[in-house]
């Protein structure tokens, strides 16, 4: 048996357990693989890492203290890119990312500052917005 993380067109995920490789191919040739939530038919195979024999580390083997690291080198690594290639609109963040969802401004990476009622309205409104990461703290300032 071999599992295939799986997606539909309507980015909506889901796994699918097949003999082989090749009866995935059969039947998506066939149109006999379709998403459990929407019914379509456009479905891909998204991209897993391969279970390994023999492999016994996994996230949970790892101390606290280091996924703590990892987690806050990577949201570091987010908000870097961010300040780096996105522009900073400051608190007119709604406003422009309104106007950029309604096509009256430039489609553009954007960050800033909104009020919890700006990014309510906002999500309401299904303007995709996402909070930017803190930014990590200082070595020094750490215990």
């Amino acid at each position: 048996m071999i599992r295939y993380a799986l997606t539909c067109d309507h980015d909506h995920e889901f796994e699918g357990w097949f003999g082989s490789s090749d009866d995935y191919d059969d039947q998506q040739a066939r149109g006999l693989v379709e998403c459990p939530i929407c019914a379509s038919k456009q479905v891909r195979k998204q991209i897993m890492a391969p279970a390994v024999a023999g492999t016994k580390r996994t996230v949970k083997d790892l101390e606290p203290a280091k996924m703590q690291a990892m987690m806050m080198e990577a949201a570091g690594r987010i908000r870097r890119h961010v300040e780096e290639n996105f522009d900073d609109v400051g608190d007119s963040f709604a406003a422009e990312a309104r106007a950029i969802h309604e096509g009256r401004a430039e489609d553009r990476g954007i960050y800033g500052q909104a009020t919890p009622k700006e990014v309510r309205e906002l999500v309401e409104d299904g303007v995709p917005v996402a909070p930017l990461p803190g930014e990590p703290p200082k070595k020094t300032e750490v215990n």
